[in-house]
Parts: C-alpha cells; structure tokens; sequence
C-alpha cells in the first residue's frame, strides 16, 4: 500500500492538553473498550465508565477543546436521538428503565470530549480492539467445536454477541491502515490479521446470520477507504481471498454457516406457502408484519414501548399475526420499524441522524494521505454501515451493549481523529 501523492487539505485539530497520566488513563479506558468487551460479563460498560467517570476532571482543568459545527453535529445527533427517546420512555410511563439505555448516547458527549482533550496512543485502542476479537472468537470456537453447542454466544443473548463479534473483526480490517505505518509494521499487521479472522469467526460460529448480510457493503467502505491506491495486482489477490475465505467458510461443516444459510432458505419456503409463521425468519415476517399495522394507525408519534406490546397482542387475538409471536416479543427485530412503531417518524428521524452524521462527517476523512487518520475515518464510515446492516433483523439499539459499543466506539473514534487532525470543513 503506497501513501497517495496529492498534496493535503488545511488540517484543523482540537488543542491536546499534555498530560501523561490522563493520556494513560484514557488509553487504558479505550483499549478495555474493545479488549473485554464480549469476553467478560457487561465487558462493554468497563471502558465506557472509566471514560466518563474520567470526564469530570474536564470541569477542573477546564482545558480548551476547539469545537466546531462538525463536533456539534455529532453531539446534537447523540443528544436528539437520546431526548426523544426520553421523552417517549416518560409519554409511556416506563420510568427510569426507559430512560437508562437513551441516556447513555448523552452519556457518551463528555467522554469524547476527554478524548479529545487527552487523546490515548492509538495502539492502545486498535491493539485492544484486535485482542478483543480474538477472544471473542476463540471463545465462540470453543464452544462450538470442543464444547458442541449449536450456537456460540458470550454473556449476552447470541444474535449481539455474533454481531458485536463481526463488528470489532471489521473495525480491525479498517486499522490496517495504521498498522501498515507503524514501527513494527509486521507484527501489527498480523495482530490485526489475527482480529479480523477470529472476529468474523466468531459471528460465524454464533449464526448470527444478520451479520453476514452487510459483508458487501463493509468491503465497499474498504475499497472506497484503500483499495483505490492498491495496484491492480493487488486488488486482484484482495478479491480472490474474500472469494475463497467466503467459499471455505461455506463449505467447512464446523463453521455451521451453511446449515443457517439453508435453514433461512427452508424458512423462507415455508413461511410463504402458509406454514412456519413460528420459524426464525417466519416469527420476523410476522413482527414486520404486525408492526407496519401499527405503523398505518398512527405514523407520527407512535404507540410507545407499552402500547406496542398492546397492540401486537390485538393483533395476535385478530388472527393479523401468529398469536403465540405477538406475545413474544417486544420489539419487531428491525431497527427501523421498532422506531416507527413505537416513536413514529420523529424516531426514525433521529436514528437517520444518529447513523447518517457520523457517517458523512467520517466519510469526509476517507482519503487524507495520513494512514493513521484514515483508518479512524474508515473505522468511523463502519460503525454505523455495521449498525445499519444489524438492525434489518434485529433491533441492536433495544439491548445494553448494541447501545454502550456504538455511543462509546463513536466517542472514541471521533474523539481521536480530532486530535489528529482533520481536513477544514469547506
């Protein structure tokens, strides 16, 4: 990979208050992030506290952090998707439990801003999220090869362990970039290597098949972010590995990938000549189903957490969804329709921006000359393309750690590339 020749855009960065012990501190927070996040049990919460607990120290020194609109940005749209999910927890009458998971996109505010201000060493963060995959999927290869389960999953329900487990291989396939211009280049390569194997694995041996559907679109970030300043020849091997590693992995009966690929398949049959409402897939054509009934009845607002359950049992009495899937479930295993069900359009607007700012903002950054600013950028691009991908068939943002790795993966990255530097916003 040769660094491009063009000449670089004006560079503006939040103002880095050297403090070797808070730059420790931060560093440690960051690499725990990724590093125990699936591997230990509600690992996620670990590094995200120490960030905000660390955050305080903001109010003391008060350093100067240099925001601009691009910060603000990010900051509105974590703080509108988390208010109005406030305020409909407090129309519904749910209390704090509805309001705990919102909060914590708000929560996820002061400790960009310590990042910012007292940015880690890059390597504690990429090298924690590569140790973290790797257990991640040496655990899931654990159990599902020597211990035999069906399904390999952590210490939280298997569809976000498979899927948290894709994601942190992913972002590993995006520090490439950095490692390629460290210092001891090889040994970071292959660290990273090692992350992106064993993190995808780990969603394969979960049957996390969610996960899988996006592979086409991460790889389409990581051509935009570097394969254009591959050669030819290059490009050309990169292609053929993901075509063989996909072919491989199909094909080896202790991945577990095809019996899933072909029970969706099978699902798929059933469910539309009548039968199998109850199946994986089947139960979620239901609740897609059910859930756009509520949708038609009232659009804009939304019935609410409590007055979906209501709904959908209504539904399920009427013979409009299987009765038994109705009273299941709590959300309709899709991003998307559980915020217009429950939140109305003003949600779905909020989760749009919750995804789509981030995405913009980092996707201006995907081709800086820099290799360490770039894989952030690119890293940034994936976070919410991976959120985007997860959410079709499950509602990632329901459950504590869907919530606590994108706010806090997001502070994190934005907060770092700050400190780097980034090209001026026109």
């Amino acid at each position: 990979m040769t660094q491009p020749t063009d000449s670089a855009s004006p560079v503006s960065s939040a103002p880095i208050h050297r403090s070797l012990p808070l730059q420790r501190y931060t560093g440690l927070a960051v690499f725990l992030l990724g590093a125990i996040a699936l591997v230990v049990p509600s690992g996620y919460s670990l590094g995200a506290v120490m960030l905000l607990l660390g955050s305080t120290v903001l109010l003391i020194k008060r350093p100067t952090l240099g925001l601009d609109r691009r910060d603000l940005a990010i900051m509105t749209a974590l703080t509108l998707y988390a208010v109005i999910r406030i305020a409909a927890a407090w129309w519904d009458g749910q209390g704090w439990p509805g309001v705990d998971k919102p909060s914590r996109f708000m929560l996820a505010i002061p400790a960009m801003l310590l990042v910012m201000a007292y940015p880690p060493r890059l390597s504690w963060f990429w090298g924690g999220l590569a140790i973290g995959a790797i257990g991640a999927g040496s655990w899931a290869g654990w159990q599902k090869l020597v211990v035999g389960v069906e399904r390999a999953t952590g210490y939280t329900y298997v569809i976000q362990f498979g899927n948290l487990s894709m994601l942190m291989g992913i972002l590993c396939l995006a520090g490439l970039g950095w490692a390629y211009v460290q210092r001891r280049r090889h040994a970071w390569l292959g660290l990273m290597a090692a992350g992106t194997l064993l993190g995808v694995l780990g969603s394969l041996f979960s049957g996390s098949r969610g996960g899988w559907v996006g592979i086409p679109f991460v790889l389409l970030v990581l051509y935009r972010g570097y394969g254009r300043h591959l050669s030819l020849g290059l490009r050309m091997i990169a292609l053929a590995a993901v075509i063989v590693a996909g072919a491989v992995m199909y094909a080896l009966p202790q991945t577990g990938v095809q019996p899933r690929v072909l029970k969706a398949f099978d699902d798929i049959e059933r469910y539309a000549a009548g039968e199998g409402r109850t199946s994986s897939l089947g139960a979620r054509f239901e609740m897609w189903k059910g859930a756009t009934h509520l949708i038609m009845d009232k659009p804009l607002k939304g019935w609410g957490d409590n007055g979906y359950r209501q709904g959908m049992r209504a539904l399920g009495d009427a013979g409009v969804v299987h009765p038994r899937v109705a009273k299941k479930y709590g959300h309709p295993h899709n991003e998307f329709l559980n915020e217009l069900a429950k939140r109305g359009v003003i949600g779905l607007v909020a989760l749009l921006a919750l995804y789509l700012v981030p995405m913009r903002l980092f996707g201006r950054q995907m081709a800086v000359p820099d290799l360490e600013r770039r894989s952030l950028a690119i890293a940034g691009v994936l976070l919410p393309v991976a959120y985007i991908d997860f959410g079709l068939s499950q509602a990632f943002l329901a459950h504590n750690s869907g919530t606590m790795m994108f706010a806090f993966l997001l502070a994190v990255l934005w907060g770092c590339l700050r400190a780097m530097g980034m090209s001026k916003p026109a």
